[in-house]
């Protein structure tokens, strides 16, 4: 990650929480190592977030996708199917891509950490809610068929969630295809399939 000079002491010690552990595991990271690897004392981590699971359900929180996708559908949509899907998968996958430690950590620490799963769980239903919403609204504009909006949702979210942990290793199951190519053809498929 870049250099943590210019965030608040919250956000280094989220962060460097995040690099510590994607790489040694909850279990084998100490407050007192991520507070000095964030440069700042164990007693600042204490009073931020009083302990280290805190800390890391602080992190999933603030870093995980609800929020920005949340103000892309508020400020961003320009209600055409193709565009918005477009827009969607992009911020998505970059959302995905930028916060992939993280990812990593809920796979690997999910059964061992009480509630992270449902702390993780709760972005992809807020995301599904969401799509579901917009579509309905989209059906309501006459722009797009009588289907089950949620399932749809669903089917769209399961494509991309799919590509995202194909990529997510070094070792890309399909290296031969682009993200953004796959991108552009399941936005195509789904609004050829969609658009009344």
């Amino acid at each position: 990650m870049s250099s943590r000079t210019d965030y608040s002491s919250k956000e280094r010690l989220m962060m460097t929480a995040i690099d510590l552990i994607s790489k040694k595991g909850y279990k084998s990271v100490t407050t007192m190592e991520i507070a000095t690897t964030a440069g700042l004392s164990e007693k600042t981590l204490f009073r931020q977030f009083g302990t280290k699971q805190n800390l890391l359900e602080s992190a999933f929180d603030q870093y995980y996708y609800s929020e920005e996708m949340t103000r892309i559908f508020n400020e961003k949509l320009v209600w055409d199917l193709h565009t918005d899907l477009l827009l969607i998968s992009r911020t998505y996958h970059e959302i995905m891509n930028r916060n992939r430690k993280l990812f990593l950590i809920g796979f690997k620490e999910e059964e061992h950490l009480p509630g992270l799963r449902d702390r993780t769980i709760k972005h992809p239903r807020q995301l599904l809610e969401i799509i579901t919403e917009y579509f309905s609204i989209m059906y309501d504009k006459g722009k797009l068929v009588q289907t089950n909006f949620e399932h749809q949702a669903f089917s769209f979210m399961a494509l991309n969630y799919g590509v995202f942990i194909n990529n997510l290793d070094e070792d890309a199951r399909f290296p031969s295809l682009s993200l953004d190519r796959i991108i552009t053809e399941s936005v195509w498929t789904f609004t050829r399939a969609l658009t009344p």
